[in-house]
């Protein structure tokens, strides 16, 4: 991380959503000019994330915060449990719905935000279904696993609830892989997984377009 006179951070939930960003960042050779933090605690989680939004923005020098978070299973409540929070610190011009290609507001004399809800600010749904959407196209191995767990859930012998069946999934996939089990980021960083794919490209042109210098010194 080179040496900047202002501070950019991206916040997200936990370490899977960390290690995914940085190795989309680095296929992508997105510059370094910001971080990637999460809660303080070692688990992480939304709550963390949400309740730090107003902590983080009181920065010094702060530039542009990003906000990683899962949609989970309602999207509109997550998207006004963020929005509320940006409000809720003196911004006025706060989008009412996210915008598909990620979410930047921008106030004058504030520091810019962003917000991306997992998995494409469009559908409900978590870190896992976005990086399902890096399965290359018409993998054989990918069919395989939705009938896996199609069948097991419909005898009623799968383990996990259904609002996990995302993260069953791609680590399903995951495993039947050259080497199994390998991590979500460290799986784009050997390009098992697509990071060409369009929900790649618009998630790290959110990022640049957030992060990106401007001639406007940031509030100290």
């Amino acid at each position: 991380m080179p040496s900047l006179s202002y501070a950019a951070q991206l916040l997200v939930e936990g370490k899977n959503d960390k290690h995914v960003v940085w190795a989309l960042c680095q296929q992508h050779n997105v510059p370094e000019n910001f971080t990637v933090e999460m809660p303080s605690s070692d688990t992480g989680g939304i709550d963390e994330l949400l309740e730090s939004i107003p902590v983080r923005l009181k920065i010094s020098r702060l530039h542009a915060l990003g906000i990683v978070l899962d949609a989970d299973q309602d999207l509109q409540e997550r998207w006004r449990a963020v929005r509320q929070r940006i409000i809720n610190f003196g911004y006025v011009q706060v989008p009412e719905q996210p915008s598909a290609q990620g979410t930047i507001i921008i106030n004058q004399g504030k520091p810019r935000v962003g917000i991306w809800l997992m998995p494409n600010n469009e559908l409900s749904g978590m870190l896992e279904d976005f990086v399902a959407y890096l399965i290359p196209e018409g993998d054989p191995l990918a069919l395989k696993a939705i009938a896996i767990l199609e069948n097991i859930e419909k005898d009623g012998i799968n383990k996990y609830s259904q609002i996990h069946h995302s993260k069953a999934f791609i680590h399903t996939w995951l495993a039947w892989q050259q080497n199994p089990g390998q991590p979500m980021g460290t799986s784009i960083t050997s390009r098992v997984l697509d990071h060409e794919n369009l929900i790649a490209v618009s998630f790290v042109n959110w990022l640049i377009g957030l992060f990106a210098p401007d001639t406007e010194a940031p509030p100290a």
